[in-house]
């Protein structure tokens, strides 16, 4: 069994990777490019990031029976995989603490303004010229666009510091809790202090949140994102912090990845930026949980059956 993992890795997160899978697999860590068309060849997994699997690239991969991602699936032709009789599957909700525990610390570092105060302690200025503004979360309301297993979760979080918790998704199965309250975009838009994204990313959020959106949240408003960065129109988004049409944002993921070193963003004073690392809780690009489930899943298919979070059916 040749399994390919197409991605950005550290040497030490390739050990680690490869250390999870039975030593009777052939584990190959490879950069988009030349050498990941070589070994797409006669691989018959692939994990990938950082790149398109398309039909093209599909009909190279003449032994392929399953393509593995994570939460994501953005990247994978659902529909060409189909055609060529490829099992696609993604890892939903395997991150989900982990996100929702990033989106905490983010909602938590910028209202306690820990950044800038863990700046001024190790700039040993006198502490007599402190000046700043913190805010407590009791009482603030957050609005949730998406709720699947990483906004069910941040809803929960945020009840326990009790925040009012509005939730807007396109699925219409989702109903009002105990925990959220289902209302509609507009709504939700503007009635929220804090908006975080949790959706997918498809053509119907695609640069969902644009100029217009921003212009109708409070100028007070904090926009997170620790979903997808194509859901959000970055330069609108850039314009809106800088106008002060809203307060600040917190983002873990970007429209390019990685974030462009000249990227206005890094400049801004009321953002707070991590590096699309909010579901791997070690910091190594390795998150145990989810390559468990790539495991299983593998296994599942080399023995016959059919993928748990599978994205397609074959016939």
């Amino acid at each position: 069994m040749k399994i390919l993992i197409v991605g950005y890795f550290t040497e030490s997160s390739k050990l680690n990777i490869i250390r999870h899978f039975p030593k009777e697999w052939n584990i190959v860590i490879v950069p988009p490019g030349e050498e990941m068309l070589h070994h797409i060849k006669d691989c018959q997994v692939i994990i990938p990031e950082h790149v398109k699997i398309d039909f093209n690239l599909l009909s190279i991969a003449k032994e392929l029976k399953l393509v593995q991602t994570g939460a994501g699936y953005d990247n994978v032709d659902i529909d060409a995989c189909t055609q060529r009789g490829i099992w696609a599957a993604n890892a939903a909700g395997v991150n989900a603490q982990a996100v929702a525990e990033h989106v905490m610390a983010f909602i938590l570092s910028y209202y306690k303004n820990i950044p800038y105060l863990d700046s001024f302690m190790k700039s040993k200025v006198d502490q007599n010229q402190l000046d700043y503004t913190g805010s407590e979360l009791n009482g603030k309301t957050i609005g949730i666009i998406g709720y699947g297993a990483i906004g069910k979760k941040v809803a929960e979080f945020c009840k326990v510091f009790d925040m009012n918790v509005l939730v807007y998704a396109r699925n219409p199965v989702v109903q009002s809790d105990g925990v959220a309250q289902i209302i509609n975009f507009d709504d939700l838009i503007s009635k929220s202090d804090i908006v975080t994204v949790h959706a997918s990313l498809n053509p119907q959020s695609q640069k969902l949140i644009d100029k217009e959106v921003f212009k109708k949240m409070k100028s007070t408003a904090l926009f997170i994102n620790t979903a997808r960065g194509g859901i959000v129109n970055e330069k609108d988004l850039i314009d809106a912090l800088k106008n002060r049409d809203i307060s600040g944002a917190c983002l873990d993921v970007f429209e390019k990845e990685p974030l462009p070193i000249d990227s206005e963003l890094r400049n801004l004073r009321n953002v707070i930026l991590t590096p699309h690392t909010a579901g791997l809780p070690d910091g190594l690009k390795f998150h145990k949980k989810r390559y468990d489930f790539f495991v299983n899943n593998i296994k599942r298919v080399e023995n016959g059956k059919e993928p748990e979070s599978k994205l397609n059916q074959l016939l």
